[in-house]
């Protein structure tokens, strides 16, 4: 197996490898003293992560893919130290900017890096195996940290900040090993010249459309709702067990993950995605609106969903997008997805602080309800597919 593969893995279990992901959001209320504050730092790395990815795609085709994981990684020791430091919201806000950055950093350099490793190994035609196996690392990273995290909260929120530095330098590490591999793509930076054609394309095409609606909302209420579940558990949990509603719900998704091809295969992309819609709405209104000591646990079973909603969603995209405007109609797709979670989720903060926590999550389950009737018209008019 070539060194890189090995190294990619390691890179992504550290990089996710955060013992703050169960309890951030409540962290970052106790440090800004407010709900809104802390959901707008979250919305400061989305809106950033999608400013910054098309010009560091760019920096990735013309400085190499070791070069742009090295940045990234120093990026990612400057946020969580940003973080560690806290002591007020400006402090959080620069940790969130280089958060964003990083993330747009590792965007597409990381699996083009692995492509490229395999294309020069002649194992190109096995990449989609390799980058499951090194994808999962970022799910069981995300587990061993919310539970250790969950234990060390206990104590100090801010020990946890600070061990999560320590993974982030073991990144940095890593990424100076990384081979840099033969780049086979002709060099272009030019990512803007089909921008209007592939906004029309968008618009004109009702299936991707509706598609392309779903995955905005999808992204901006589950990404905001999944980042502040955590304070609605710990309403009914302790703070030490809270990282364990997560972890649930990583396995929920790893397991969805892993079999969403065979299900897809088995029931349809469109049926499953109208199916995981019904579910999730019915479930998430149900346990917020009735908060018992189980609500955590229902929430999570939503994640069963995730995997092969994903999947399909990424399926019947990629189908109706065309070759020469592929990158850029994914492009508006994601940018447009974090600019909504941008704007939502400080809604969602602004509506914690006045009515609480509860209320705030029935309020965004709810006003998320006209997906299934998308879902809906989706399935209806493509039941042939």
């Amino acid at each position: 197996m070539h060194r890189n593969i090995k190294l990619i893995a390691l890179f992504n279990f550290f990089t996710d490898f955060h013992l703050f992901s169960a309890i951030l959001i409540i962290y970052f209320a106790q440090v800004t003293g407010s709900y809104a504050l802390g959901m707008s730092l979250f919305s400061v790395t989305m809106v950033s992560s999608a400013l910054f990815e098309i010009p560091t795609g760019i920096f990735s085709d013309y400085i190499g893919r070791k070069k742009t994981m090295i940045l990234g990684a120093v990026c990612a020791v400057l946020a969580i130290t940003f973080y560690a430091i806290g002591g007020g919201y400006w402090i959080l806000f620069i940790g969130a900017l280089f958060e964003g950055l990083q993330r747009a950093w590792y965007s597409g350099n990381n699996d083009a890096l692995l492509y490229e490793t395999l294309t020069d190994s002649d194992k190109k035609d096995d990449y989609d195996h390799y980058l499951g196996k090194t994808g999962a690392m970022f799910q069981v990273a995300s587990i061993v940290g919310i539970l250790l995290g969950g234990f060390v909260a206990v104590y100090s929120f801010q020990l946890v900040m600070w061990l999560s530095v320590i993974p982030q330098i073991i990144c940095l590490i890593i990424s100076f090993y990384i081979v840099e591999p033969i780049m086979h793509s002709p060099k272009s930076a030019n990512i803007y010249s089909h921008l209007f054609s592939a906004t029309k394309k968008i618009w004109m095409n009702r299936k991707l459309k509706l598609l392309s609606i779903t995955s905005i909302v999808n992204t901006a209420v589950g990404e905001s709702t999944f980042q502040f579940r955590s304070v609605f558990v710990n309403t009914l949990w302790p703070i030490w067990a809270v990282g364990f509603s997560t972890v649930l719900s990583n396995i929920g998704s790893a397991l969805s993950h892993w079999y969403s091809g065979k299900l897809i295969k088995k029931f349809g992309a469109f049926r499953l995605m109208l199916i995981a819609s019904i579910y999730g709405k019915i479930i998430n209104i149900g346990a917020v609106a009735v908060a018992t000591i189980v609500s955590p646990i229902l929430l999570s079973t939503t994640s069963l969903f995730h995997g092969t909603n994903t999947v399909a969603r990424s399926k019947l995209m990629q189908k109706e997008f065309t070759d020469e405007q592929r990158s850029t109609l994914g492009s508006i797709n994601s940018f447009m997805g974090s600019l909504a979670f941008g704007i939502f989720a400080v809604l969602l903060g602004i509506f914690a602080d006045k009515f609480g926590s509860m209320k705030a999550l029935l309020f965004a389950y709810i006003i998320s309800l006209p997906t299934v009737f998308l879902h809906w018209n989706l399935f209806k008019g493509n039941r042939d597919e």
